[in-house]
């Protein structure tokens, strides 16, 4: 592909430094000078393609390395993420124990407090008015 590319640009070139020849009355052919401009221009042509596919290469290992930047950047989010998200699991289930642990004491002195109450006909009243018997 790129000597292709080298071979289409060598011949635009020389189109554009052969039709003005072509059309020119003083001039019927190529020159010596001519032809040493040409071989001149391939010659800098040759060593501009050289420099650009350096120049290529060295975009494409700049590249190579963002993305390797940016590969581990998402790694390390994703781990935080799920470290994280393990975390607030774990404290969410530990406040949802002591909650069912408070709830738990809450019966049992609902229950204590409506025993009470069958004794105590006053507190049992009390009782009926919050709707706890």
């Amino acid at each position: 592909m790129k000597k292709g590319f080298l071979t289409w640009l060598l011949l635009l070139f020389l189109l554009l430094f052969a039709i003005p020849c072509c059309f020119s009355a003083q001039q019927t052919g190529f020159t010596q000078e001519d032809r040493e401009r040409l071989v001149r221009l391939e010659a800098t042509l040759k060593v501009f393609m050289e420099q650009v596919d350096k120049r290529f290469e060295q975009m494409m290992t700049f590249l190579w390395m963002l993305v390797g930047i940016f590969t581990t950047l998402t790694a390390v989010v994703i781990g935080f993420a799920y470290w994280d998200r393990r975390t607030i699991v774990r404290k969410a289930r530990d406040e949802a124990i002591e909650a069912i642990e408070r709830q738990g004491r809450l019966n049992d002195f609902i229950k204590a407090l409506r025993a009470y109450a069958s004794q105590d006909e006053k507190f049992a009243n009390v009782l009926r008015s919050f709707g706890l018997l």
